[in-house]
C-alpha cells in the first residue's frame, strides 16, 4: 500500500515543493554550478535516482552525476558509476532497470572504430554494475552514435551522424539473441534531421528533438502496424527556444528536457505534465 501511496503522490516521489502542470517549471536547477551547462535529466525506473550531466561551456568535457532518494531527502550530487575520464552523455535505463545505455567518448580500442561519441553499456548482475562494453551497431561503427533509448524487446533508437555531427539523424538497432542488428534509419524527420530521441518502452510514442533554425520538441505515435506516423510539434509553452533531451518518466506522466533560451544565463532542466497528449493518441 505504502507503494501505491507514493506513485499517488508525485511531491513526495520528486521530493520537490512544486508539480508542473502542462506549463513547464524548472526542475533542481539548483544542482548546476554556475560555471557548468545542464544537458540531460532522467530518473532510474524506480524513480529512486536521478542523473544528470553536465559539461564545461565549450562543450569539451561532459560527466555525469547522479543523486538518490534517503531518509525522504535528495542526497549530495556524486559521479555516476560509470562516468570516466573522458566524457559520457546520454544515458538511459532499459525499462526493467537491469541495463544502462550511455554515451561515451571512451576508446573501443578496435581497430579502423574512430574515437567519438559511442553507445556502452553496464549490466546489473547481483546487485552490482559490472565495467561498460561497448555496443556494437555493425553498420554505424564509422559514425557518432549517441542518446540511446531502449524498449521492452531491447530495441535500441538514438542518432548517428557523420564524424562533423552532419546528416544526424534516428536510427534503431533491434536486440536478438543479445546481438544487436544493424541499424536502420527512421525516416520521421528526414528534411532536417533529428536527435536525442526518447521512445516509449512499447513503441507507441517517440520524441525527438528536430534539427533547424533551432531545436524544437517533437512527437511521432506509431500506428497498430508499427509505422511511425507523421511528427506534431509539442506545444508552443515546451518550445519557446531550442528544446533537447527528452525524457518520459515511466507512469507517462511528466516530460522532462533541456532547454537553452539566450535570455537565461545557464541553461535549464525543466518538467511538463504530458499525460494528455500521450494519453489522446
Amino acid at each position: 500500500m505504502s507503494c501505491k501511496k507514493d506513485l499517488d503522490n508525485p511531491l513526495k516521489i520528486f521530493l520537490t515543493s512544486e508539480i508542473p502542470s502542462n506549463t513547464p517549471i524548472p526542475f533542481k536547477q539548483d544542482l548546476v554550478p554556475t560555471d557548468k551547462l545542464i544537458h540531460k535529466g532522467m530518473f532510474s525506473p524506480d524513480l529512486q535516482e536521478y542523473y544528470y550531466t553536465v559539461s564545461d561551456k565549450k562543450f569539451e568535457k561532459f560527466d555525469v552525476y547522479m543523486i538518490e532518494k534517503s531518509n525522504g531527502k535528495w542526497s549530495e550530487p556524486k559521479k555516476a558509476f560509470f562516468n570516466s575520464s573522458y566524457s559520457e552523455h546520454g544515458m538511459s535505463f532499459s525499462p526493467d532497470g537491469n541495463t544502462l545505455y550511455f554515451s561515451s567518448t571512451r576508446p573501443t580500442f578496435i581497430d579502423g572504430v574512430p574515437t567519438t561519441w559511442h553507445i556502452w553499456k553496464s549490466e546489473k548482475m547481483n546487485g552490482k554494475w559490472t565495467s561498460p562494453v561497448f555496443v556494437d551497431i555493425p553498420n554505424l561503427k564509422h559514425k557518432l552514435v549517441s542518446h540511446p533509448t531502449c524498449t521492452n524487446s531491447g530495441t535500441l533508437y538514438f542518432h548517428a551522424s557523420d564524424l562533423d555531427y552532419s546528416n544526424m539523424h534516428v536510427y534503431r538497432s533491434r536486440n536478438i539473441s543479445n546481438v544487436f542488428q544493424e541499424a536502420e534509419k527512421i525516416s520521421i524527420n528526414p528534411k532536417t534531421g533529428a536527435c536525442t530521441p526518447f521512445v516509449s518502452p512499447n513503441e507507441n510514442y517517440l520524441i525527438f528533438a528536430s534539427l533547424g533554425n533551432q531545436l524544437d520538441l517533437m512527437i511521432s505515435f506509431s500506428n497498430e502496424n508499427g509505422k511511425w506516423l507523421p511528427p506534431k510539434k509539442l506545444n508552443d509553452t515546451i518550445n519557446d527556444f531550442g528544446q533537447g533531451n527528452p525524457y518520459i518518466t515511466p507512469d507517462n506522466k511528466f516530460l522532462f528536457y533541456t532547454t537553452n533560451k539566450p535570455q537565461e544565463e545557464n541553461w535549464c532542466i525543466k518538467w511538463a505534465n504530458l499525460e494528455s497528449v500521450l494519453k489522446n493518441n
